[in-house]
C-alpha cells in the first residue's frame, strides 16, 4: 500500500470487481471493488496485520498513516484525546481548497465556527451540551418521536399493499432526510436541492482517494461549487427565522445564549452548526436502515424474537449498528505528543491514524461470536460505531432513535419479509460508507 493516485472522479471505474484477498499482503481498504470484502479483509488483517502503515499518506509531508483495526487500539485513541489529536475537519471533511473557496464567497464566519464554537476539549462539550444535545441527543432527539413514527408510517403507507418494495428508494433514503430537514427546519419541498447537498457534502467520503478521501482540483471546485449554494440556503433561512422564528433547531440557535459570555451565535456558527445535522443526519442512518431490513429479512428467526419481546429491538438496532458499521472508518486523528507503540507497532508523532470502527467491531477478542446477531450481548451500546467518549457522534440519539421505531414499525406492519433474489446483486457503493443503493424485498401485510 503506497501513496495514493488520484484520478478525477469520472475516471475510475467505481463497479470494479476485484477478488476476495489472501492475505495481508492482497489487502487494499481504499481501492475501487474493495468494499465488496471489507469483512474478510479485517478477518486477514485481525490474524496478520492489525497495524498497516501507508507510507506517506499523513496530513503533512513527510508523514504516513496507519490503519487500526483492533479495538482496543481504536478505543485508546478515541478516549485519549490529549495524546491522539482530532482534526478540525474530523478526517476529511473539508479540504483546504473547499476552505478558500467558501472564504471567497464571503463566508469566513462559517469556516471560522470551528474555533470560535468548540476551540478545545471544554468547549466541546459545551457545544453539545448548549447546541445539540437538546436536539439529537440521548434525551433531546425523543422530541421527535412522534414525528419519526408519522412518517415512517406514511412512507410505508405508498406500498404496504403492494407486497414489494425497493425499499431504499422508498424508504430508506427518505425517512432519514424527512426527519433531519424537519429537525433543522429546511422545508420538505426543497428535499430534492437538500439532497443535493447532502450529496456533495459526502461526495469525498465516497469517491475520495485513500485514507484522505483526496478529490482533484476540479471534482473539489465543481463539488464547492454546490456547497456554497447550500451555505446560501442555509444563510437564507437564518435570516428568516432571526426575523420569525418557529419550533426547530434553526430558530433555536439564532435565540440561544453561548458560553460564559451568553453570546449569541453568528449567522456563519449557525450555518455550521446545521451543516454538521445535515451531514450527519442523512446517509449514514439510511444506510444503517438498509442492513436492518436485510437482517430481518434473512433472519426471521430474529423478527419473531424482537416480535414476541420489543425489549429486544434495542439490542437487535446496537447489534446491527456493530455488525454492519454505516461509517466503515474515519482518519480524523494525529499522533500529537509523543511516540506511541501499538500491537508492537512504533508509530510516530505526526502520524495520522485511520481507525476502522468496522474492523473493531468484528475484533474477536472484544465479541465472542463477533460475526453473529446475538441479542443477549451484555453490554449492547459497547461497539465503535458513534466513537466513544466525548467526542462521539453527538446525533446518535436521533438516528438510534429513527432505526429503533423504524424496526417496531416493521413489526406492526409486515408479517413476514424476504429478500427478492432475482432482483439484487447486493453491491454496495465506493468509499468508507456501507451503503447499497437498492435493496429489493418482498413481504406479506400483517393483518391488523
Amino acid at each position: 500500500m503506497g501513496a495514493t493516485e488520484q484520478a478525477n472522479i469520472s475516471d475510475i471505474d467505481w463497479d470494479a470487481q476485484i477478488s476476495c484477498p489472501m492475505n495481508a499482503g492482497e489487502v487494499d481498504l481504499f481501492q475501487p471493488g474493495a468494499q465488496e470484502h471489507w469483512y474478510e479483509s479485517y478477518k486477514i488483517l485481525h490474524d496478520e496485520q492489525p497495524i498497516v502503515q501507508l507510507e506517506g499518506e499523513g496530513w503533512t509531508p513527510g508523514t504516513d498513516a496507519y490503519i487500526l483495526t483492533k479495538y482496543e487500539d481504536i478505543q485508546r485513541v478515541v478516549r485519549d484525546t490529549d495524546t491522539f489529536i482530532q482534526r478540525a475537519d474530523n478526517g476529511g471533511g473539508q479540504s483546504a481548497l473547499e476552505v478558500e473557496i467558501f472564504k471567497e464567497e464571503g463566508f469566513d464566519d462559517y469556516v471560522d465556527a470551528r474555533d470560535t464554537l468548540r476551540p478545545n476539549l471544554e468547549m466541546h462539550k459545551v457545544h453539545r451540551q448548549t447546541l445539540t444535545d437538546p436536539w439529537v441527543g440521548p434525551v433531546g432527539a425523543d422530541r421527535h418521536r412522534e414525528m419519526i413514527t408519522k412518517y415512517a408510517n406514511q412512507l410505508m403507507d405508498a406500498w404496504i399493499d403492494k407486497g414489494s418494495v425497493e425499499y431504499v428508494a422508498d424508504f430508506a433514503a427518505d425517512l432519514p432526510q424527512m426527519v433531519i430537514e424537519t429537525v433543522i427546519g429546511f422545508p420538505l419541498e426543497d428535499m430534492a436541492f437538500l439532497r443535493e447537498c447532502e450529496e456533495s457534502q459526502v461526495r469525498r467520503f465516497v469517491y475520495g482517494s485513500g485514507p484522505r478521501n483526496l478529490l482533484t482540483e476540479d471534482d473539489e471546485r465543481a463539488n464547492a461549487a454546490i456547497l456554497v449554494d447550500f451555505n446560501r440556503y442555509i444563510e437564507e433561512k437564518v435570516r428568516e427565522r432571526r426575523k420569525n422564528p418557529t419550533e426547530d433547531m434553526i430558530s433555536y440557535l439564532c435565540q440561544v445564549r453561548y458560553g460564559k459570555e451568553e453570546r449569541p451565535l453568528t449567522d456563519g456558527e449557525v450555518i455550521s452548526v446545521a451543516w454538521s445535522m445535515h451531514i450527519g443526519g442523512n446517509e449514514t442512518t439510511r444506510y444503517a436502515l438498509i442492513k436492518q431490513a436485510q437482517a430481518l429479512a434473512k433472519n426471521p428467526e430474529v423478527m419473531e424474537t424482537l416480535r414476541g419481546d420489543r425489549s429486544k429491538v434495542r439490542y437487535f438496532v446496537e447489534e446491527m449498528l456493530r455488525l454492519q458499521a454505516p461509517t466503515q472508518g474515519l482518519s480524523g486523528r494525529i499522533v500529537g505528543k509523543d511516540d506511541v507503540v501499538m500491537q508492537g507497532v512504533p508509530i510516530p508523532k505526526g502520524s495520522m491514524l485511520h481507525l476502522r470502527y468496522a474492523a473493531g467491531n468484528r475484533d474477536e477478542k472484544q465479541f465472542q461470536n463477533a460475526d453473529d446477531i446475538n441479542l443477549e450481548r451484555t453490554h449492547p451500546g459497547q461497539h465503535l460505531t458513534f466513537g466513544q467518549g466525548v467526542r462521539s457522534c453527538p446525533g446518535a440519539g436521533l438516528s438510534r432513535l429513527e432505526q429503533n421505531i423504524v424496526t417496531n414499525v416493521i413489526l406492526d406492519r409486515i408479517e413476514t419479509l424476504e429478500i427478492d433474489d432475482k432482483q439484487n446483486d447486493f453491491r454496495h457503493q465506493p468509499g468508507i460508507m456501507l451503503g447499497m443503493n437498492e435493496l429489493h424485498l418482498n413481504f406479506t401485510k400483517r393483518k391488523t
